[in-house]
């Protein structure tokens, strides 16, 4: 994925981090959002859900990617929101729309039609090659959690161009082997992958980016995230201790630059005032 503020939260209310410098605090979810926006940099069409990933692709629309098309899932094209979306069926998710089409019509013409540049994606587990289980936590059969399942989540994994995925980081979520694939990810490498979806005519490359609350991953040539940015508060330590294999981690590791005050102002006034998201 509250608080109300709509002139800007507190500190203590957003579950602040400090800043390192003169700059105001943030939450490590509004840390989140800035860095996965900063992310869709020069993008053209993105698919996106509600919650995290909508406040964060509407950030870059604002800010860093201001010819973005946002495609939502109930079959609008080139929408501009006027608020936050309460769900994927929210009436103002059509405002100033391109095109309000059928979800066929959405998917056979748009996504597999190779007309969607990003995917956002969100996951309830996610292993190290970006595979994605949203259907089931612990045996298919007999569950310890059944899940929403994939929606469309599998046709925007295997045919939009790239996937970008934002969720939370922990070791129930960053898992050595997910319980079951919903959305493929680089299968069990780059090479295996590149090789099957080929076979299947998949249009996308697969994914791209990983955001979470304590950094940013890349995948490297082999197929399996690699950790190219870890936020401000956040450390290594706390990496290895929420996720559920031996990261790489990048010989030229960055710290990601914390949020602007715009960014946080543009967040916390306009994107999601009531701080749903950003706690």
């Amino acid at each position: 994925m509250n608080e109300s503020a709509a002139g800007g939260a507190s500190a203590a209310g957003r579950s602040a981090v400090a800043s390192s410098g003169a700059g105001p605090a943030f939450s490590k979810s509004e840390m989140m959002i800035v860095a996965a926006a900063r992310e869709l940099t020069g993008q053209r069409v993105c698919f996106v859900g509600v919650g995290l990933p909508n406040i964060a692709v509407n950030l870059a629309r604002i800010t860093v990617a201001p010819e973005l098309e946002l495609v939502y899932e109930s079959g609008v094209f080139g929408a501009k929101p006027a608020r936050l979306p309460l769900s994927i069926g929210d009436p103002t998710i059509v405002t100033g729309a391109t095109a309000a089409v059928s979800m066929f019509e959405l998917f056979s013409f748009y996504l597999e039609g190779g007309l969607v540049d990003v995917g956002f994606l969100g996951a309830a587990q996610i292993d190290r090659f970006g595979n994605i289980n949203s259907t089931v936590i612990g045996d298919y059969a007999s569950p310890k959690t059944r899940l929403p399942g994939s929606g469309g989540a599998c046709e925007i994994a295997i045919n939009a161009r790239q996937v970008f995925v934002i969720m939370r980081q922990s070791k129930r979520s960053f898992v050595d082997k997910i319980d079951f694939r919903t959305s493929p990810g680089n299968l069990g490498g780059a090479e295996n992958a590149a090789r099957i979806r080929r076979e299947q005519g998949w249009l996308g490359r697969g994914p791209s980016v990983v955001v979470t609350d304590l950094g940013i991953y890349h995948f490297d040539d082999s197929g399996e995230m690699r950790l190219d940015s870890i936020h401000p508060g956040a450390t290594l330590d706390q990496i290895r201790e929420t996720i559920g294999w031996e990261p790489k981690i990048s010989a030229a590791l960055a710290t990601t630059p914390e949020p602007s005050a715009d960014e946080l102002r543009l967040i916390r006034e306009e994107l999601d005032p009531e701080g749903a998201y950003t706690k």
